[in-house]
């Protein structure tokens, strides 16, 4: 989750700002490379790892107080993944289908029928998939929190197995 976003909050902050300055034929030939170097095995272990492994944690986590926060983590990541595919995919498509920025008509118009857009709604995803690592931070402490109260009361409760516990 982390990975995830900090790759959307890289794009954010970093990337789509730098390519702003760049000319309309330079920002679309550039995302356009940008479009399809992404699309690589890493890439998918981030996004699609991101949500199976936060739906494994609710799941092995479903009876303590932490999976709220695992489950909301997921529903917020859940609505970033959503965000990814049903905004960013397609624009970068339709931006893959304007082709060679060199031969384009009027890279203008195409560059503002992608650029605005996709920002706002990369910058959603953004802060969905961080409030998502921020959600699965309180459930790592909560879940923490369990399992020390629950080792100390078995060790209070038998003191030959909190002797153990503690090598």
């Amino acid at each position: 989750m982390g990975l995830i976003a900090g790759a959307f909050y890289t794009f954010s902050c970093g990337v789509m700002p730098g390519l702003a300055r760049s000319s309309d034929r330079a920002y679309i030939e550039a995302t356009q490379h940008i479009n399809d170097a992404i699309l690589n095995p890493v890439f998918f272990a981030s996004l699609f790892g991101a949500l199976l492994l936060t739906g494994a944690a609710a799941w092995m986590l479903r009876r303590t107080p932490a999976n709220w926060w695992v489950l909301a983590a997921l529903l917020a990541y859940v609505a970033a993944f959503a965000v990814t595919v049903v905004v960013n995919v397609p624009l970068n498509e339709q931006l893959a289908d304007a082709g060679d920025p060199a031969k384009i008509a009027d890279p203008a118009a195409v560059r503002a029928d992608f650029e605005d857009a996709w920002v706002v709604w990369n910058a959603v995803r953004a802060v969905l998939s961080t409030v998502a690592v921020a959600f699965l931070a309180r459930a790592l402490v909560l879940f923490g929190r369990a399992r020390r109260e629950s080792a100390a009361q078995s060790a209070y409760l038998d003191p030959a197995a909190g002797s153990s516990a503690s090598r």
